[in-house]
């Protein structure tokens, strides 16, 4: 467990925010890159101090259940869109939802200063050695671990990424690698559950040859439907497919 404080905040676009902590216990943190995910505690309203786990492993869940909602704090995780030494600084980048959700409201109320609390979860995007063609696919929730994968790729990397984001407002010019194709896709009001879009997109897409690696994360909907969309459509490999869902759509996150 690595307690550090807000450093600064920097709003990327209407719906994506990136709040960067520091303190000199991020020197226990061991960047592994792509899709590393953390566990961030964070203060909830009405509570003057960070109540932390101590357990600093797998048994600091059940240590956290046992506390007292009034000294519990909210837990969620995100994915580490960047780490630094010189300083010791980790960047978060948070997807918005208004005031819907704890986090949201973490992220945009957050002033330096601010107790976090940081647990390493590990990495998901595995893709074997000898990957030679991928697809990685993302709802808001997933985008800064996909730009954060692409920011540790090798510039021989063959992938077709398609990112889904509220607004055209968040898309972004990225430099990636000379064949990687990255589409933006905007709901822009539709009302559609987030990653109905990117589903349907890749559902209508011509897939390329060769296509041996995909990941894909988001609501638990793009996720589990885009697995079972290729391995029963296009015959891919359950174990060639890393999918993640990171939230359910109308069910609230736990903690």
């Amino acid at each position: 467990m690595i307690r550090a404080a807000v450093a600064r905040t920097c709003r990327i676009s209407e719906n994506f925010v990136t709040v960067t902590v520091a303190g000199d216990e991020l020197a226990q943190f061991e960047p592994q890159g792509y899709d590393q995910c953390v566990r961030l505690f964070f203060r909830r309203d009405g509570q003057d101090e960070l109540t932390m786990p101590t357990f600093s492993n797998n048994a600091w869940l059940a240590q956290f259940l046992l506390m007292r909602v009034a000294h519990r704090p909210w837990v969620r995780n995100y994915t580490v869109r960047a780490f630094r030494t010189e300083p010791l600084e980790m960047d978060i980048e948070f997807a918005l939802h208004g005031d819907a959700g704890p986090a949201s409201v973490f992220a945009t109320r957050a002033q330096p200063g601010d107790p976090v609390g940081i647990f390493d979860e590990g990495i998901g995007y595995r893709p074997p050695e000898s990957s030679a063609r991928q697809l990685l696919v993302a709802d808001e929730s997933a985008v800064p671990a996909v730009l954060a994968i692409l920011d540790n790729t090798p510039d021989t990397l063959h992938a077709d990424v398609y990112l889904e984001v509220p607004h055209s407002d968040d898309f972004r010019e990225l430099d990636t690698p000379p064949n990687v194709k990255v589409q933006w896709l905007a709901r822009n009001g539709s009302g559609d559950v987030p990653g109905k879009l990117a589903l349907d997109t890749v559902k209508s897409a011509t897939l390329p040859s060769g296509l041996d690696y995909v990941w894909v994360a988001g609501e638990s909907g793009l996720a589990t439907g885009l697995r079972r969309f290729l391995v029963q459509e296009h015959s891919i490999a359950k174990s060639t497919v890393t999918f993640l869902g990171y939230w359910r759509h109308g069910k609230a996150s736990p903690g």
